[in-house]
């Protein structure tokens, strides 16, 4: 990846020349980050989802409610957050120029709402997974992402501009959408109800959405934290609702689980939410999903050679996930160079273009 900044006065182009080589973002953020590393961290970014979603699943198995189980791990993620945020100046710093953009109206009031796409997939997963089976619900929820990934992409959603659809990045997402059904056949059940299979599209296509928006604060404030913490903000508020709401209907778990390991889940998870805040600005949001579903099935087959649950682990699981990490490289090859532009204040106080490739 690379930048090169220079004065208007020597790179005049027409509006023609423009149009047709650069996307005009404003909110383009600039970026030092190689794209090999971004693509690296997003895929262990993924597999830290699936640590966190074994650690959610047990804790929810364990209090028997998985609505108190999801507002625990987003819970004590954000107390985790709110510590960093009063140690970390930048952090704190971040989300007052948060407010400044929202004010400024860089920022639109929805972008800071990320959260809520994480506590509507967290609810999904108990609205829909008990019917449509784990396998079905995940291959929804990919179907969702990756489609998500392509349209933010395409309308310049994230904090990187907009990113055409190239044919690389076309059997990236085909190929992972293979990977996926490859990985769960096995559980793939014959009869299900389409319209219930909407939740968890829904939620994938949402969580395409935070992971743009998240990019996009974090691209204001200056600092993944302060993305991260109002994330976890925002998704902490819609649990407890959803929570008490269950309970007034169901009534609260018996006990807490004393293992601590089983309260791990927000701070795995405070990890990841900030690290693609980061990465989202080199890769896009189509290929941060991708990389997430090659985590996640990587970080699953890790988990279940090593703390196995009883359930073999099969020749379609080690293909699946090796066909996903395939198709994150093929998403990743540069069909050809396209530039995003945004007009930055030179030293004389004019306007300066900074033209970047991705």
């Amino acid at each position: 990846m690379t930048e090169d900044i220079s004065d208007a006065s020597s790179n005049v182009e027409s509006p023609s020349h423009l149009h047709r080589h650069a996307h005009a973002h404003p909110h383009v953020e600039r970026t030092r980050m190689p794209l090999w590393i971004a693509v690296v961290l997003a895929i262990v970014f993924g597999a830290g989802t699936a640590l966190q979603s074994r650690i959610n699943g047990q804790l929810a198995a364990e209090l028997d409610d998985p609505y108190t189980a999801a507002a625990i791990s987003f819970g004590t993620g954000l107390v985790i957050l709110a510590v960093a945020l009063a140690v970390w100046r930048p952090g704190r710093e971040g989300v007052g120029r948060v407010l400044a953009g929202l004010r400024a109206g860089r920022l639109a009031w929805w972008m800071v709402l990320g959260g809520l796409a994480g506590a509507w997939f967290v609810v999904t997963q108990g609205l829909s997974a008990g019917v449509l089976g784990v396998a079905m619900f995940t291959v929804a929820i990919v179907a969702g992402q990756t489609i998500g990934g392509i349209v933010f992409d395409l309308i310049g959603l994230g904090p990187g501009g907009r990113r055409p659809l190239t044919p690389m990045r076309v059997l990236g997402a085909l190929l992972a959408l293979v990977a996926i059904g490859w990985a769960v056949s096995a559980q793939l059940a014959h009869d299900v109800p389409l319209l219930v299979m909407l939740f968890p599209f829904v939620a994938g296509l949402g969580v395409g959405w935070q992971q743009a928006v998240n990019g996009r604060v974090k691209a204001e404030a200056g600092s993944a934290l302060t993305a991260a913490f109002g994330n976890f903000l925002v998704g902490t508020v819609a649990l407890v609702v959803v929570m008490l709401g269950h309970a007034a209907i169901a009534g609260w778990p018996e006990r807490l689980p004393t293992e601590p390991w089983l309260y791990l889940g927000g701070a795995i998870g405070c990890i990841f939410i900030a690290g693609q805040a980061l990465v989202v600005r080199v890769i896009g949001v189509l290929l941060l999903a991708l990389c997430g579903v090659a985590g996640q099935l990587a970080g699953a087959l890790a988990l279940d050679l090593l703390l196995p649950t009883g359930r073999p682990v099969d020749g379609a699981t080690i293909g699946g996930t090796v066909l996903a990490v395939v198709a994150v490289a093929v998403a990743s090859i540069r069909w050809s160079r396209h530039r995003h532009r945004a007009a930055e204040p030179d030293a004389d106080g004019g306007d300066a273009a900074v033209t970047r490739s991705s």
